[in-house]
């Protein structure tokens, strides 16, 4: 072979392999791209065959669960900052009997605290005990409206968790993980049913205590499930949504025609390319134009009766724990799957006398032993209990001890973050009225029995919604996820 027929040679290989890597990357994109949205859509429906979109490719459409439910919305109401057991349902007269004395060192040795460092106090109850009902479940004096509900609740005594500080271990109660990325426990529910009423968010989030939750919106976020499915925040001051009213210059027909123009550019992005989050923006357009009549409605409660405010204890036009819990109930009467309470302040290190186990821990149980009271009083007479499953608790408990930090007493009695034991309640929709499941030792330290751990919280509030926890799944980097996550166990104990 010549000199020149080699190098025409040596010329088209270089030109073929060229060629080889340009159709590879242009000409197969679209098959690449193709196979990867494939495998997402796959995603899009639970291992039991339901796919999140109906014929309309409405991803918030109401949907049947796996079987007959015994609940058709949720109401959580979380304490952010973890209340004390000790001082609330935990009843332990021989913690009192140590108050005061250097704690044992077989309750330090091996185990982390938050903020404990060498050797603290026992600390004795701070609240007074009696029993309640005919179940006789203890409650102590902080929550005397709440302990006419006695037999209307479950207690949850032997609740254990393994995140020692607020933000995971809210994640964790919240999403099914210590993790960012998971959605929370709201989003897998109107992932599953839909939603009843087209003209409210499926999912809906309020606070009060001034804060948000340590880990942030996260605890309402969707994860790696569609954005349609994420809570959405209410507020009880101002706006109840930002930006939910129309600009200047913008009146309602306007603001409908620039919606349907955009929607349709939206449909036409979906046909061409399927990706969900295009009908989860088209949704979202949708119920945001419809919210703008119907949530100013349901977030009014001025039009309430005076009973219903004196039962409550409600301020209208004020941020607080009292409107929230009224706001649930007229949310879960206007078909809302799940609506999520968020009250921050249960931190109680005794830093400071706000944050004290024997004076601020008080004023926070003044603040919601009314409305929560009222809350499940209003649901019963309304008909609405028995179909709404009302869940209470924090993201862990307190302990026996009282903190000291780097060896030295707090100014204030406070207890430490506490992961061994602490106490949650369930009432409704299909939960044994006066029961309670799980026991502590005699100091309410450790679980001695009918332990529970957060993912058993889960399947249990899943199954009363109707689904098979280990069923309701989405496929995500190549693998089946679920809220219970790889464990989970309902708590059949507590149903009726």
């Amino acid at each position: 072979m010549s000199m020149h027929e080699r190098l025409i040679r040596e010329a088209n290989e270089e030109t073929l392999r060229y060629l080889t890597r340009r159709h590879f990357l242009l000409d197969c994109v679209t098959g690449l791209g193709a196979a990867a949205l494939g495998a997402f859509l796959t995603g899009c429906g639970s291992s039991s065959g339901k796919n999140i979109l109906d014929a309309s490719g409405n991803p918030m459409a109401p949907r049947a669960p796996h079987f007959a439910a015994r609940a058709k919305s949720v109401i959580y109401l979380h304490m952010a900052g973890a209340p004390s057991q000790l001082e609330l349902f935990d009843y332990k007269p021989e913690l009192q009997k140590l108050h005061n004395q250097l704690c044992p060192p077989s309750f330090l040795e091996g185990k982390k605290f938050a903020f404990i460092r060498g050797v603290p106090k026992m600390l004795g109850p701070q609240a007074v005990f009696q029993q309640h009902g005919e179940s006789r479940a203890w409650i102590s004096d902080h929550l005397p409206h709440f302990a006419t509900m006695a037999d209307e609740v479950s207690f949850l005594k032997a609740v254990q968790t393994d995140q020692f500080n607020h933000g995971p271990a809210q994640l964790l109660m919240q999403t099914g993980s210590a993790r960012l990325g998971r959605p929370s426990i709201g989003s897998w529910v109107t992932y599953g049913l839909g939603s009843e009423n087209s003209n409210l968010p499926g999912f809906v989030v309020l606070t009060s205590g001034g804060k948000t939750p340590d880990a942030g919106k996260s605890v309402w976020g969707s994860g790696f499930l569609p954005s349609v499915y994420q809570g959405v925040q209410c507020r009880t001051q101002g706006e109840p949504v930002l930006y939910l009213t129309d600009p200047d210059g913008m009146n309602r027909d306007l603001r409908k025609q620039s919606i349907d123009a955009i929607n349709e550019i939206n449909k036409q992005e979906y046909q061409s390319f399927g990706d969900p989050e295009t009908l989860s923006r088209i949704s979202q357009y949708e119920l945001a134009y419809k919210m703008q009549i119907s949530v100013p409605d349901v977030m009014n409660i001025n039009n309430e009766p005076a009973y219903i405010h004196e039962m409550y204890g409600t301020q209208p036009g004020k941020e607080s724990f009292a409107n929230n819990c009224l706001l649930a109930r007229k949310l879960v009467e206007k078909g809302v799957r799940f609506v999520q309470l968020y009250d921050w302040g249960w931190d109680c290190h005794g830093t400071d006398e706000a944050l004290s186990i024997d004076y601020g821990f008080r004023n926070k149980c003044r603040e919601i032993d009314r409305p929560i009271t009222a809350l499940l009083q209003d649901l019963k007479q309304r008909g609405l209990l028995d179909e709404t499953l009302v869940v209470w608790g924090g993201e862990f408990g307190r302990t026996p001890m009282q903190e000291n930090r780097d060896g030295k007493e707090m100014p204030f009695m406070g207890r430490d973050h506490h992961v061994e034991a602490f106490t949650m309640w369930m009432a409704g929709a299909g939960i044994k009225k006066g029961g309670s499941w799980g026991e502590t030792d005699e100091i309410g330290y450790a679980a001695v029995k009918g332990k529970v751990a957060i993912n058993d919280i889960h399947a249990t509030i899943l199954q009363q919604l109707g689904f098979d926890h280990e069923k309701l799944t989405y496929d995500f980097q190549g693998r089946p996820f679920r809220l219970t996550d790889v464990g989970g166990k309902v708590i059949t104990p507590i149903l009726s």
